[in-house]
């Protein structure tokens, strides 16, 4: 049985063409040609059965035979905001294994004490593209522009907002047990949850974050690095949101 093959192209129905990078791959290294199928994923929740239709070294024309709108699978808008980690790999395997999961956005912030501060969006965004892709999802994840740790709250005050962090002398009410709470009354609200860098947020970073909204909570009891904690959020927020 021949494997179906996926592509992601923004705006398919409205499109005749492959994205050259896809176009590429779809005639170099997999052979297609004339009258070959393969599947189209917008990433606005929609597949696409199609045919090939023409294709030379850089090009791959198709028709659409049929459209395929896809259901979500959770409730609510699953928002990561993380602090970057000084090794860009720990970043971009979060970004990959949270994608197959399943997430809507993932957001960088500079922190006090941040060990990055600058970060290449467009390779996480071709990461999650190609994780996307191979985990069949029909909503592509966003990825934004590393911003202050102030702007991201200033610019963030409506859902379901939650900030992780290891302060003992803060309430800290459990992740896990909140989402299950509330699990039933999610519908489309975004639920955000913040992850700091390996030296944690600040305590004012934290105070700030409470005076506008955001509840202080952890992720349990033993100590993770800031990647496992975005994506045991993910995990967390997936749980109780998934849809039966």
């Amino acid at each position: 049985m021949k494997e179906e093959r996926y592509f992601y192209v923004p705006n398919a129905k409205d499109n005749t063409d492959l994205p050259q990078e896809e176009a590429v791959h779809a005639t170099r290294v997999l052979r297609l040609q004339a009258g070959d199928t393969m599947y189209l994923m917008d990433g606005q929740g929609t597949f696409y059965n199609a045919e090939v239709t023409m294709t030379t070294g850089k090009h791959c024309a198709y028709r659409i035979v049929e459209t395929l709108p896809q259901e979500r699978m959770w409730n609510g808008r699953i928002h990561i905001a993380m602090a970057p980690t000084k090794m860009m790999e720990r970043v971009e395997w979060m970004a990959e294994k949270a994608t197959e999961i399943g997430f809507d956005e993932l957001s960088f912030v500079e922190c006090r004490f941040s060990e990055r501060r600058k970060l290449r969006v467009d390779r996480v965004e071709k990461i999650i593209t190609a994780a996307a892709k191979q985990s069949r999802k029909a909503w592509m994840p966003a990825v934004n522009d590393m911003e202050s740790f102030k702007t991201f709250i200033d610019n963030h005050t409506d859902g379901l907002r939650f900030i992780c962090h290891c302060y003992d002398e803060y309430e800290r009410l459990d992740l896990h047990t909140l989402l299950q709470e509330k699990a039933k009354s999610i519908t489309d609200e975004e639920i955000i949850v913040m992850i700091g860098p390996e030296g944690d947020f600040s305590t004012d970073e934290v105070e700030y974050a409470i005076q506008h909204g955001f509840v202080s909570v952890s992720l349990g009891t033993s100590r993770l690095r800031t990647e496992t904690a975005a994506l045991s959020s993910v995990m967390m927020c997936q749980m109780a949101t998934r849809k039966l």
